[in-house]
């Protein structure tokens, strides 16, 4: 189903076979901050469930979908779950990460404490600004991206793809057969209006499942 407003999704026509992911180039997906993710059945199928009379109807493995997202925050202490819906073909749901606690507050030195001019560092002896990922050689953009997989939203989705994956093909007495697709859409929540938008779009999902783009 389509946002209709400024808050909207970008648009995606279905007839494409693979997706741009929304995941910003340069942004540390490991940093306090709410996380709308999606995650798409391989080949569309059904596997999850039905929607019946503006309902989702959970079948066995959506129950399984549903019960591993809800395990994640035992997983990674510093997350919350809030607004999620497990349809018969994905998955949306919002990740939050949690602010780390701070162990305690220091008092700014007094004047007689600050460090003497000299005592100051260089300016060569500063942090440097961190290069954008363009700037990079082939195998420090190779480096790059391996980092990014251990960044905690990719993290919590991999585990979430992965556990829900191995028990639905436990049920289904299969073994090794695709589940999801490969990628996963993400962003970045920014602000308490795009907040309450996704909230509410991911409420609506099952009342609007007929014109829903994944339902196609």
């Amino acid at each position: 189903m389509p946002l209709e407003d400024d808050l909207a999704m970008p648009r995606v026509d279905p007839s494409r076979q693979s997706r741009r992911s929304l995941r910003l180039p340069d942004y540390d997906y490991s940093q306090p901050g709410a996380y709308f993710v999606t995650m798409v059945t391989y080949q569309r199928e059904h596997l999850f469930g039905k929607i019946a009379n503006g309902e989702m109807r959970q079948n066995d493995a959506g129950k399984i979908v549903w019960e591993t997202w809800q395990s994640l925050p035992g997983r990674y202490p510093n997350i919350s779950l809030d607004e999620a819906v497990v349809m018969p073909n994905h998955f949306h749901g919002i990740v939050i990460i949690e602010e780390t606690p701070v162990a305690a507050i220091h008092e700014l030195p007094l004047r007689d404490e600050l460090p003497l001019r000299d005592e100051l560092p260089l300016r060569d002896e500063l942090p440097q600004p961190v290069a954008r990922i363009h700037e990079f050689s082939p195998q420090t953009k190779e480096s790059y991206r391996l980092s990014r997989r251990r960044m905690l939203i990719p993290l919590v989705v991999g585990y979430l793809k992965m556990n829900s994956a191995k028990r639905i093909n436990i049920l289904l007495k299969s073994s090794g057969v695709p589940i999801w697709q490969r990628n996963f859409y993400e962003r970045v929540v920014r602000d308490d209006p795009a907040y309450k938008a996704l909230c509410y779009y991911i409420q609506s999902n099952p009342t609007n499942w007929d014109n829903d783009e994944e339902n196609q």
